[in-house]
């Protein structure tokens, strides 16, 4: 819940900032019913930044890939035993 008190916070400021340039005219008219388009897009090339990061620092953990082969291992065997072809080993 609180992270969707943030996220509407920073809508509502953005949004007033906004209707502050269009009525303060420090921002061409032309220009500042653009400036939406440019938020999300700015969001948007922020958003696969942060994705690419965090692909690239992704930290391996062997102790929770043996855990999970094992995982693996006993639900193929379980399954054998109620006779599904679980394919090849």
């Amino acid at each position: 819940m609180k992270h969707i008190l943030k996220i509407i916070s920073l809508l509502v400021a953005i949004f007033s900032l906004w209707i502050g340039l269009l009525q303060a005219s420090i921002v061409p008219r032309s220009y500042s019913w653009v400036l939406p388009v440019y938020l999300v897009v700015s969001l948007g090339c922020y958003g696969l930044l942060m994705v690419g990061v965090g692909l690239m620092l992704f930290p391996t953990c062997p102790q929770e890939a043996d855990l999970l082969q094992k995982d693996i291992a006993e639900a193929k065997d379980f399954l054998k035993v109620r006779g599904v072809d679980v394919g090849l080993d």
